[in-house]
């Protein structure tokens, strides 16, 4: 079922789509393939939407920092300097965060308007990012699919060819309190990661050297803990990169006894817990667990690449998946 939700100052409709099985349903806009709600019940059958999210295309508009629920590229994370060298020459990309590029810069993947086809239990979104846009070469031609497994589990699969030999780092930056959304703090949820070592990185969230071991830091979440505060950091998932989603982590909210489980093939999970949120949104109001490769690939060639050449396909997927514990 689709319906318009609003429209945007230059006069393009935007529309919301919802996805029902499982359980569960799940709102999709074609503006920034933004998820703008999740409703699964709780230990008690009871439903609530677990994302954070506004209730019309205005609040996105007037609030686009937070990214919320919205799909992130060219690149998600960070660039230093919005330098990108590839064969020999080095393009310059937008420098939206100080020095740097974040989330593919000014006008990145979630602030466009998509093209949106229905699949089986599903959506098909689309758009071609043209040669250049933000400063990135070649011409990208992007599909991502979001649909609901049988057990209502939110299955979001990206693909993308390119004309040129180019940078490719999507991702879905929801905000997930599992409590309900406008519930409060998430801090009190408590996070398991597969993961044995982060990137560390400076003062302007750029890695600095190797990546380093979690052990004795206050960011080894290999055995479920509060996730508390204070984070904003790329994880080395231990599976490293896989052709199928692997579970890394597993998200649990006490009070209402839900969990949210993260299958993916990407090899890192940025872990945000909202600090910088404002406006209708208090700080860590919500957390995003974004599947990503790791920050500043492009100028770190021990890194998993990032790079796509014409001829290769750019596959991710990552599932989403909801239960309850008594």
């Amino acid at each position: 079922m689709n319906e318009l939700f609003g429209t945007l100052p230059d006069g393009t409709p935007v529309h919301r789509w919802t996805l029902e099985r499982g359980g569960v349903r799940v709102r999709v806009l074609s503006y920034g393939g933004i998820v703008q709600s999740a409703e699964v019940p709780d230990r008690a059958g009871r439903t609530a939407d677990v994302v954070l999210g506004f209730p019309d295309l205005e609040g996105y508009l007037r609030h686009p920092e937070p990214y919320l629920g919205a799909v992130i590229g060219r690149y998600a994370n960070r660039i230093a300097g919005g330098r990108v060298p590839l064969d020999g020459r080095t393009y310059q990309v937008t420098r939206n965060e100080g020095a740097n590029c974040l989330h593919g810069g000014e006008r990145g993947f979630d602030k466009h308007v998509w093209e949106v086809a229905p699949v089986e239990h599903g959506l098909r979104l689309s758009r071609d990012s043209p040669d250049g846009e933000e400063g990135f070469p070649g011409r990208l031609s992007v599909t991502v699919t979001y649909t609901l497994t049988a057990s209502g589990a939110l299955r979001i699969g990206y693909e993308a060819v390119t004309d040129a030999p180019t940078v490719v780092n999507l991702t879905n930056h929801t905000y997930w309190n599992l409590e309900g959304a406008g519930s409060g703090d998430t801090g009190g949820h408590e996070l398991r990661l597969a993961a044995s070592r982060y990137t560390p990185v400076g003062a302007d969230l750029i890695p600095v050297g190797a990546p380093a071991d979690v052990a004795g830091t206050r960011l080894d979440f290999r055995a479920a803990r509060p996730t508390g505060s204070g984070y904003d950091h790329n994880f080395v998932l231990d599976k490293g990169v896989t052709r199928e989603p692997e579970e890394v982590a597993e998200l649990y909210a006490p009070v209402s006894g839900r969990i949210l489980t993260v299958a993916t093939t990407e090899p890192g999970l940025q872990l945000y817990t909202g600090d910088h949120l404002s406006g209708p949104f208090p700080p860590n109001a919500g957390t995003a667990l974004e599947t990503q490769h790791f920050p500043d690939s492009p100028n770190r060639p021990d890194f998993p690449t990032t790079t796509l050449r014409p001829g290769e396909v750019y596959r991710s997927e990552t599932v989403y998946g909801f239960g309850v514990r008594d």
